[in-house]
């Protein structure tokens, strides 16, 4: 199968790439910069941006799968505001939809999110729910995959994490209560390829999440156990810290805004982890905790933080 990974170049691409490779697919790598990454040997590269359809159109001829993986973070405050995340999403979305539909690729598989919502409560989950609507409404064979956060080698979820979370004393909006149900990557990308390889996954969302639902707080712990050191957390009153990041919008370069503050209100774990359509069990799952090394502590380091 002749496979064109949009976006193939980033976190997840690289390892997408090295999957579909590796189980005989002939692929293509595209992004915006190819010659950044770190693919397997045999795996072409294209360039294109998918916010112009010309520079990505020609790639599209003669493929039988296209991934559209493409992203910007939900993590960090994008360069040119919350109007960016409309723009690559929803707009790249169309651009890659039409160039599939037009070259008659088979099958379409989509990289959404968790709590996609064309009417969600920040510019990057509406984004991500608008552009599962222009998958949809395609007349493309489509997979969509609706992961929590993804970490691995390469990843920003650890680094983030320690941003937001510093060593020692971590002053954590609400507390650092809203959960997440991080996946590691390796397992993810298997899904993905097999999302292509039959016909029971066309038409098909799936929610997908690792095998913990996590905290912030308990992330943010085991990150630090990791390296040896400890966090205790303080809890940030929510207003306040809807104050604090409404004054990072103003400041350029500053990472985070408004949006991220939203984004901490909600929890990101599935309500019904869709990983058996894989034939993946919850035990076969990588743990956070033991792809950090298992330097988790103790459960009465665990009640000394949180008391």
């Amino acid at each position: 199968m002749k496979v064109l990974v949009v976006g193939g170049t980033g976190f997840i691409g690289t390892s997408l790439c090295a999957e579909l490779k590796e189980r005989g697919h002939t692929v293509t790598a595209m992004s915006r910069n190819p010659g950044g990454g770190t693919l397997p040997g045999g795996v072409s590269k294209a360039m294109g941006d998918v916010t112009e359809y010309g520079s990505i159109s020609e790639a599209f001829e003669g493929m039988d799968a296209v991934y559209n993986l493409v992203a910007l973070s939900p993590l960090f405050k994008p360069s040119g505001g919350d109007r960016m995340h409309d723009r690559i999403h929803r707009q790249g979305t169309e651009n890659v939809v039409r160039a599939a539909e037009e070259h008659g690729v088979d099958r379409f598989v989509q990289m959404s999110a968790l709590g996609a919502d064309p009417d969600g409560a920040t510019a990057y989950i509406r984004s991500k729910g608008r552009a599962e609507e222009v998958v949809t409404d395609s007349d493309l064979e489509y997979t969509i995959f609706r992961p929590s956060v993804v970490f691995g080698d390469g990843g920003e979820f650890v680094s983030f994490t320690k941003l937001l979370a510093p060593p020692y004393v971590s002053a954590l909006p609400g507390g650092g209560r809203t959960r997440f149900q991080p996946i590691w990557v390796g397992d993810l990308v298997p899904m993905l390829a097999d999302a292509v390889e039959s016909e029971e996954h066309v038409g098909e969302t799936y929610e997908i999440g690792g095998p913990d639902k996590l905290t912030l707080a308990e992330i943010a712990r085991l990150i630090h156990r990791s390296d040896g050191r400890s966090t205790t957390v303080v809890p940030v009153p929510m207003g306040l810290a809807k104050l604090g990041l409404s004054i990072g919008d103003l400041i350029p370069g500053f990472p985070m805004g408004t949006d991220q503050y939203r984004s901490l209100q909600f929890d990101n774990v599935t309500d019904d982890n869709d990983i058996d359509a894989f034939d993946v069990g919850v035990g076969e799952l990588t743990t956070l905790k033991s792809y950090l090394g298992g330097h988790a502590g103790s459960e009465a380091a665990d009640a000394a933080a949180t008391s």
